[in-house]
């Protein structure tokens, strides 16, 4: 017997950000275009640096003259006609100016906005000339080359996903499509109201039809080995027991059963059965034990009801 589930999931893109600026300031040039492919590295937005710039200039200007400074002090060192204390001094001050120098490049170089990697950009937010801050939204950018459908599953399946294995992903948008993945991770922790996992798959999207957000469906089955099975309508319940009527020996002998669990028109039998054994299934509520029973092949059947 195969349990089966089909798991709601939702796809979500590979890498998927915002791109704000790192420094306020005004827009010089956008460097994309809406639904542009970019590579990493890429540049898509110069802001206007040239107050950082000007900065720049004035820090390592400073740090020229801090250096000439200490080096004439230390070749003085030599013949103490400086003190020890003020060399280090003069030394601390070289540190401090290349920090400053250091601050002042950093600075710079968050006026360019580089795409952190390659992807597809969405919408751009502004345009030439306006005033961001590090809370604005210049666009998205998304890597879509792969998609992380993330969907859950009852405990029960917990034995059957693993990290690895294969999936089979639909989607209402695509109906006669398939989408071959596998499972990339499975979470450590369960829900404690729902009792399922989160289970996370990957899945190639080099045509880019699939799309973050979309809902897609993956069927699992869970095998559950061989079981004896009875056809629903065989069984008999009296009170809280269940029974079937077996033939044995051209007899209907009444026998209790414990049921297992149900699946469309049949019934697992725990205990009361053997594999093989003949049971009534039409008639149960005529039949009584130690009646005798007639087995009727389905060709006698049809011939008995065309002659009668």
């Amino acid at each position: 017997m195969v349990d089966e589930i089909e798991a709601l999931g939702t796809a979500r893109a590979n890498e998927s950000i915002e791109i704000q600026p790192r420094v306020a300031s005004l827009i010089d040039h956008v460097e994309f275009a809406e639904g542009q492919v970019v590579r990493k590295g890429d540049l898509l937005v110069a802001l206007e640096n040239r107050e950082i710039v000007a900065g720049l200039a004035v820090a390592e200007a400073s740090l020229s003259e801090s250096r000439s400074i200490y080096e004439r002090s230390k070749s003085l060192a030599s013949s103490q006609a400086i003190s020890a204390s003020n060399l280090e001094q003069l030394l601390a001050q070289v540190k401090v100016d290349e920090a400053q120098v250091a601050a002042a490049r950093a600075r710079l170089a968050n006026t360019r906005i580089l795409a952190p990697f390659a992807g597809r950009v969405g919408l751009r937010r502004v345009s030439p000339g306006s005033f961001v801050n590090t809370s604005t939204v210049i666009t998205t950018l998304d890597d879509v080359s792969q998609i992380k459908l993330d969907f859950s599953v009852p405990e029960t399946f917990l034995t059957v996903v693993r990290e690895g294995m294969n999936i089979v992903a639909h989607s209402l948008v695509y109906p006669d499509r398939e989408f071959l993945g596998n499972v990339k991770s499975v979470d450590t922790r369960l829900d404690p109201i729902s009792r399922s996992v989160q289970v996370r798959a990957l899945i190639p999207n080099t045509d880019g039809v699939l799309k973050p957000g979309m809902f897609l469906t993956v069927d699992l089955q869970r095998d559950r080995g061989d079981v004896l099975v009875a056809p629903e309508q065989s069984i008999v319940p009296e009170g809280t027991r269940q029974f079937v009527y077996v033939v044995k020996d051209g007899k209907a002998e009444k026998r209790p059963v414990i049921l297992g669990r149900r699946i469309p028109g049949f019934v697992t039998i725990e205990e009361g059965l053997q594999p093989g054994e003949e049971i009534v299934t039409e008639g149960t509520h005529k039949i009584r034990d130690g009646a005798d029973v007639e087995t009727i092949t389905p060709a006698r059947a049809n011939a008995q009801s065309t002659t009668g």
